[in-house]
């Protein structure tokens, strides 16, 4: 047992397995509230292996030279995705704060070099708004928000819409065919008698949007939330409805024909006088689900 004091001494380390050495210097200037700073603050009495003089720590020591290298100049390394969330996850553990700081802009920075940005802003689909026969077809809206706006009959087909805010807007009658809408955001919209054709709306959020008569025909809806939407008459024939959340929703004399439904939940849906014939619902939770007057006709159940 001994306490470390002297700045300039070199310390030793081994950490899962792996040898270090550095200095108390590097260990406890660039992170003075970190992990590592206390324990070799010289406040605390720290357990050295017997025979090396090592100290150990119970962590994989495969990122800790990144760590080192942190402390000593202040560059957050260039690594691939999943070593860099590694090494995030090690500054979390040692609570390097300017480390989680400079990989989460670093990732940040990446994250807005690859996506591509919307070539409008807010204020700008405002203007187009305002004149009839909006037409913004293949345009590139990615990220905006675009909530509460009245989007009525606005032909957004073949558009760029990742991660659009589109909650509580009024979409009647908009077109959405072909359009990327992964992970928008449709919250208590109003889309009646929407096209969708053979749009990509995977991992949107839909739940209580107003969709009656809406065609989502061939869309991609896997991992979909329509929690208590209202689906009533819409056409979802030849839909990917993989893993979709319909818990509640209601699909009163909804199309499903030839829908995907594996892994769907269903529960509490309303599903009267749908159209299920041939739809595999064997991996499909109907629980609560009602059925009365549904077209079950040669349906997998």
């Amino acid at each position: 047992m001994k306490k470390v004091s002297d700045p300039s001494s070199l310390v030793r380390l081994n950490i899962g397995g792996k040898k270090f050495r550095t200095t108390l210097d590097t260990l406890t200037q660039r992170e003075p509230d970190s992990m590592l700073a206390a324990m070799f603050s010289g406040r605390h009495t720290i357990c050295r292996d017997p025979g090396e003089g090592s100290v150990f720590v119970d962590r994989d020591g495969k990122h800790f030279r990144h760590i080192l290298n942190w402390l000593r100049d202040g560059i957050v390394p260039t690594l691939s995705d999943s070593e860099i969330q590694e090494l995030l996850r090690e500054a979390e553990y040692y609570q390097l704060l300017g480390l989680i700081d400079g990989i989460t802009e670093l990732t940040s920075k990446k994250k807005e070099d690859e996506e591509p940005q919307s070539e409008l802003k807010r204020v700008d689909v405002i203007k187009c708004i305002q004149f009839e026969k909006v037409r913004l077809r293949g345009v590139n809206l990615s990220g905006l928000d675009l909530s509460k706006l009245d989007l009525s009959y606005v032909d957004f087909s073949y558009a760029s819409l990742k991660n659009v805010f589109f909650s509580r807007a009024n979409l009647q009658c908009a077109k959405f065919r072909d359009a990327d809408a992964e992970g928008s955001i449709f919250h208590n919209a109003t889309l009646r008698e929407c096209e969708f054709t053979g749009a990509n709306l995977r991992g949107a959020l839909l739940a209580a949007a107003n969709l009656q008569s809406a065609n989502l025909q061939d869309a991609c809806l896997v991992d979909c939330s329509f929690c208590g939407a209202d689906l009533r008459s819409a056409h979802l024939q030849g839909a990917d409805l993989t893993s979709a959340n319909l818990e509640g929703a209601n699909l009163e004399g909804a199309n499903l024909k030839g829908a995907k439904l594996s892994n769907a939940n269903l529960r509490g849906a309303n599903l009267q006088r749908a159209y299920l014939r041939y739809v595999n619902l064997q991996n499909t939770q109907l629980e609560g689900a009602r059925l009365d007057g549904a077209n079950l006709l040669g349906a997998i159940r």
